[in-house]
């Protein structure tokens, strides 16, 4: 760290030179500025910089650089263990730049990279165009895509990393590039799964595609039925088309018009079936899931940037996220992910989830670090609550299902849905022979380690 004379005046140039608002500790909005999505992480960063342009990020790294701060960067916030911020340091906040335009001839998307899923998918809406996005309006598109990207979609279109196309990006020694498949191509590798480490997107190009039509079928049921349900599910799935997407869960009641009140705060099973395609097809396709006996359903065409925020997690609550992927759903397994239901913290935002895989996403051959990519189901289990008296129970049963499902696991897991979880989950994240090549491109553009709030890759 620099002497505070130096650190005063660089933070006054800072001010002066930035187009958009800077924070310390000590200024109004600042405890507003550092709020993030995950009610858990409580940190203190010496400077939060909110750019409005490339240009400002360049100047906040030069910033950080110059006085020796750590940085982190903040998109949407989402990060489950909090890497948005960081504890003395500098947070590059890109939540301003937030523009998306659209080039529908082209089926391309330019993202600046402050922009959240709703800011991407109402955009392209108007024009029967989507690609790949995040299962919540508010997570961060930046962080999302360079993490690799799952959501509704990917079994149609490929996650969401398989449709980038460039990145603008700033490094860690300031510099602007322009990174594509042509122009730094061995970085342009290591930007589909390697997530923050190469430095900051300042803006994306992703390809999009065509979406003329998408329907939902969501089904509620008693938590006994919850074996049924799951293998039912799984079936529909496995024998039906690429458009057909969703998950089967366990949840709490939530307060919602299509939920009876005698349920909402009451452990329940679900299955939620998205389906490229039109309503008539879904029914047809969800047909013996809406033969079991249920509480409730809804099954109906929606626009797809609805579907993005009808699920939405609150912000403002506590979150501990970790994931696992599987070589297969069959019997035994369902048996061991129902049994463990019967001990998920109720009520609660905590969801209990298994979703597939499959379909485009492993159609892809390719050799980007996504070690996940040929797994055929996940499961997350997703803790949410509200009191802190609660941390242990819910910290301890997502461990739980992760350790009850390792008779199943590949492995692999995707880093976006995980916390800090230590370095081996890194490289179980990235893969073992990938791993050895970021780390030699993460030595050539960041050898300081100088972002390292994320799933690091140590510069070797």
């Amino acid at each position: 760290m620099a002497p505070l004379s130096k650190a005063g005046t660089a933070l006054a140039a800072l001010r002066e030179d930035l187009s958009g608002e800077v924070f310390a500790p000590d200024d109004p909005g600042y405890d507003e500025a550092r709020t993030v999505f995950n009610a858990m992480v409580d940190r203190r960063p010496a400077v939060i910089a909110q750019c409005e342009s490339a240009a400002d990020v360049v100047t906040a790294v030069r910033f950080a650089r110059d006085l020796d701060l750590p940085v982190a960067v903040r998109g949407g916030g989402h990060s489950v263990a909090g890497m948005s911020l960081n504890d003395g340091g500098v947070v590059v906040d890109l939540r301003r730049m937030h523009d998306v335009t659209v080039h529908p001839a082209a089926k391309a998307v330019h993202v600046a990279g402050g922009a959240v899923m709703s800011h991407l998918d109402r955009a392209c809406e108007p024009y029967g165009l989507a690609t790949t996005g995040g299962r919540a309006s508010t997570t961060g598109v930046g962080g999302y895509v360079l993490g690799g990207g799952t959501g509704w979609l990917d079994r149609k279109f490929g996650l969401a990393v398989d449709n980038l196309l460039g990145v603008e990006l700033v490094t860690a020694q300031g510099e602007l590039l322009d990174v594509t498949a042509e122009d730094h191509p061995e970085l342009f590798w290591g930007l589909h799964g390697g997530g923050g480490n190469f430095g900051i997107a300042t803006s994306l190009t992703l390809r999009l595609h065509e979406l003329p039509a998408l329907s939902i079928a969501m089904v509620f049921y008693l938590p006994e039925r919850g074996p049924e349900v799951i293998r039912t599910y799984r079936d529909v799935i496995e024998s039906g088309p690429d458009e057909a997407g969703g998950g089967a869960l366990y949840l709490t009641g939530p307060p919602a018009p299509f939920v009876p009140p005698h349920l909402v705060g009451l452990l329940l099973a679900g299955a939620l079936v998205t389906y490229a395609g039109p309503e008539e097809e879904l029914r047809r396709l969800a047909g013996p899931l809406l033969a079991i006996p249920h509480e409730a359903e809804v099954v109906t065409a929606i626009p797809y940037a609805e579907l993005q925020c009808m699920l939405d997690d609150p912000p403002g609550l506590r979150n501990y996220w970790s994931a696992e992927y599987l070589t297969g759903a069959p019997d035994a397994f369902v048996d061991v992910f129902c049994a463990r239901a019967a001990t998920m913290p109720v009520p609660t935002g905590t969801q209990h989830v298994v979703w597939p895989q499959g379909g485009a996403i492993a159609a892809v051959k390719d050799d980007y670090p996504v070690p996940y990519r040929d797994a055929p189901w996940a499961v997350h289990p997703f803790g949410m609550w509200e009191d802190a008296a609660d941390d242990e129970r819910v910290v301890q049963w997502v461990r739980d299902v992760r350790a009850d499902v390792q008779p199943w696991s590949t492995g692999a897991v995707y880093l976006n849905f995980t916390g800090d979880e230590g370095a081996d989950r890194v490289v179980a994240g990235l893969g073992a022979d990938n791993m050895r090549r970021l780390a030699r491109l993460k030595r050539e553009y960041d050898p300081d380690n100088v972002f390292r709030f994320n799933h690091n890759i140590p510069p070797v």
